[in-house]
C-alpha cells in the first residue's frame, strides 16, 4: 500500500505516541500543517478504512494508533519502489543510488561488511 505525503505525517506523530485523543494529534500536527480539527478527523477515518489507524471507539474521547508499525510501512514503500522503478533488480537500484551519490568510506565499508554477511 503505498501513503501519501499527508498519511506519513499523521502516522509520524501516531508513532510517537502509545495512543491519543484527536485534540492531542490536532495539537501535534499544528507544527507542520495548518489543519483544523476537522480535516486530522478526516484523514484519521479515512487511514482508518485503509487499515493504517485504529481508532479505540470504546474510550470517550476515542483513542487514535497507527494499526502499522513504521518499519512495516518503510519495507512497504522499499518494496513498491523497487519493483516500479527498478522492476525488482535491488542490484540495479544500489547501482543507481551509487552513481549518483557520494558516500563516506565508513559507509562504503558497511555496505561491504552488509554483502559480506548476506545468505544468499
Amino acid at each position: 500500500m503505498k501513503l501519501s505525503d499527508k498519511e506519513w505525517i499523521v502516522l509520524e506523530v501516531l508513532w510517537g505516541t502509545d495512543g491519543c485523543e484527536l485534540g492531542e494529534i490536532v495539537e501535534m500536527l499544528k507544527k507542520d500543517t495548518a489543519w483544523s480539527r476537522n480535516t486530522v478527523h478526516t484523514y484519521l477515518t479515512r487511514m482508518e478504512a485503509k487499515g493504517l489507524v485504529f481508532i479505540d471507539k470504546n474510550m470517550n474521547p476515542h483513542i487514535y494508533k497507527a494499526a502499522l508499525t513504521k518499519d512495516e510501512c518503510q519495507k512497504n514503500e522499499r518494496q513498491s519502489f523497487l519493483r516500479r522503478v527498478y522492476k525488482g533488480s535491488t542490484s540495479d537500484m544500489i547501482a543507481a543510488f551509487l552513481k549518483e551519490e557520494t558516500i563516506t568510506k565508513e559507509e562504503m565499508q558497511k555496505l561491504k561488511n552488509l554483502l559480506d554477511n548476506m545468505e544468499v
